[in-house]
């Protein structure tokens, strides 16, 4: 079974997070939450506390189809194992995904250049090398996914769910969800 991995951090965006978390496991999808703060608990940036499934040093990246970094902080891209593992994981072709701030990781790593991208206002200068598209709330390019912000993650979750689970799945999600 597909495994996506979605990475929480202090000060993550709680809806970014936690609405893909919800929308890819109604569509089925094997979706566990990684803590990078070294503790289960972790704390989003307005105040909601979720116990992650696993620590970062817990996570199988062998068995990965599919990483996930929410917004709402800078502060992924200052976690070095994250950014180890997520370049060596694109680097063998594996589907990459980020909301918000959060495309400033792949950016920084050289995911996004000559690849089409967006982000949450702002942070376009941190997309090095990226065509933006920051007219569009979700962009696929190839197997990297990136999303505006909090009030498009339902439709970043659902390009998920299709880029995963097919068109077909989307669509049933969509229509379980009142959006499509």
């Amino acid at each position: 079974m597909k495994r996506i991995f979605v990475f929480l951090i202090t000060g993550f965006e709680e809806i970014e997070a936690l609405a893909t978390v919800d929308i890819l496991r109604r569509a089925g999808l094997n979706v566990q939450t990684v803590s990078l703060t070294g503790e289960r608990t972790v704390s989003g940036s307005h105040g909601v506390t979720v116990a992650a499934d696993m620590l970062f040093e817990e996570v199988p990246f062998g068995e990965a189809d599919l990483l996930v970094v929410p917004g709402g902080t800078p502060a992924y891209d200052g976690h070095e194992g994250l950014k180890r593992e997520v370049l060596a994981f694109y680097e063998k072709g594996g589907k990459v995904a980020a909301i918000c701030a959060s495309p400033m990781v792949f950016g920084g790593l050289g995911i996004l250049r000559g690849r089409r991208a967006t982000c949450y206002p702002g942070f376009e200068k941190y997309l090095e090398g990226a065509t933006l598209c920051t007219d569009l709330p979700v962009v696929v390019d190839g197997h990297v996914v990136t999303g505006q912000g909090p009030g498009l993650t339902v439709e970043f979750a659902l390009t998920l769910v299709e880029l995963m689970a097919g068109r077909d799945k989307r669509g049933e999600i969509a229509r379980q969800l009142l959006v499509g």
